[in-house]
């Protein structure tokens, strides 16, 4: 494996060239691959293995929703799509995609069919790590392994399509076989992994967690909302609220970082926004970083675990998370930033709605 210096560390990766798709290939010619699941990371992981030359199968529910989107994306009944015991039954990989409080129920169905030599493959250290809460313990003769791409189901498949790749981590929890470490590797290169780095499973839920929680998604929301309401309440218009809040730092700022670094951006941006940067950024670390390690803990304690599967496994949960989606959704930041998507250069026309005349 490739020895990468991160910032002063030596870590071991595993890239295309040393792992190439021909080899993923060669260590997963004998195997089925199951894929139960078919919400967010399951259509892009099982399409892009296929695409790769994988043998695969989906396992869903007769009718459902997810079983007409499989047939949709080329799936046959009766050939590559089954119903979930089947699936389970027919497969020597399973890849156990549904959400985490989605695996908790569907765990005394897919259990009896873990029989011995095969493996147990997870995108989220979620249901192994909490295993006291979730009750997921998998039997010791079978391999458990993880391949965990770092972006949403879409962003795999995009990304394969566009014949890039996504970074992942790998672990092995149980080496039932001596095998596991080979296939967990296959199966991150088979899934559109552009390179892999080397974690437990405990490790990249809790970092996972935090992320989701912190600046991936939940702090990056609310500062958004936070510094977009100071504007609005001083004067200024939605478009130029929305603007110097959002548009700004996704569309120029950040594709600066995401290319080469946070003080590449900084050294081509003006000596104002320079200075002023990094004068604001301490307070801002200072200001954060409590909040983060309340995070964490809340995180290591299994405190957030608790609450997502107690929320999450309610019946009507589906129907409350599509209110608090409407609610973003409709809120003012979110429908200014509608019409100022509309307003992008490679945007043909604005659709009707956005024009009061």
């Amino acid at each position: 494996m490739a020895k990468i210096n991160f910032g002063g560390t030596l870590e071991e990766v595993v890239t295309r060239e040393e792992f190439p798709m021909a080899k993923a290939l060669d260590v997963l010619k004998n195997d089925t691959i199951a894929i139960i699941g078919y919400g967010v990371q399951g259509p892009a992981q099982a399409l892009n293995l296929r695409d790769n030359g994988f043998k695969v199968i989906v396992g869903q529910r007769k009718g459902s929703k997810t079983w007409n989107k499989a047939i949709e994306h080329g799936w046959v009944p009766g050939e590559t799509l089954f119903e979930i015991e089947e699936a389970a039954k027919r497969g020597t990989i399973i890849e156990f995609l549904l959400s985490d409080a989605g695996q908790i129920t569907l765990w005394p169905v897919i259990k009896p069919f873990m029989t011995k030599g095969k493996t147990l493959y997870f995108s989220h250290g979620f249901g192994i790590t909490f295993k006291e809460q979730t009750g997921i313990v998998p039997p010791p003769d079978i391999d458990v392994v993880l391949a965990a791409p770092k972006g949403s189901g879409t962003s795999v498949r995009r990304l394969f399509l566009q014949g890039k790749g996504i970074n992942s981590s790998y672990a092995v929890f149980q080496d039932a076989t001596g095998n596991a470490k080979a296939k967990a590797i296959a199966l991150g290169i088979g899934v559109g992994s552009g390179y892999l780095f080397e974690t437990d499973f405990k490790k990249e839920v809790y970092s996972d967690l935090t992320g989701e929680r912190g600046t991936l998604m939940g702090a990056i929301a609310g500062i958004f909302e936070a510094q977009y309401e100071v504007l609005r309440s001083k004067g200024h218009t939605p478009s130029e609220a929305f603007n110097e809040t959002v548009e700004e730092l996704t569309q120029s700022l950040m594709p600066l970082v995401a290319e080469n670094g946070m003080d590449w951006m900084y050294a081509n941006c003006s000596t104002t926004a320079q200075r002023g940067a990094l004068d604001w950024k301490k307070k801002f670390k200072a200001a954060t970083l409590p909040v983060f390690k309340e995070l964490y803990e809340s995180v290591a304690s299994g405190a957030e675990a608790k609450r997502t599967i107690d929320t999450c496994s309610k019946p009507d949960y589906r129907e409350k998370l599509a209110e608090e989606l409407k609610e973003l959704r409709d809120s003012e930041l979110w429908q200014a930033g509608a019409a100022v998507r509309q307003l992008r250069p490679e945007k043909n026309k604005v659709e009707a709605s956005m024009i009061n005349s």
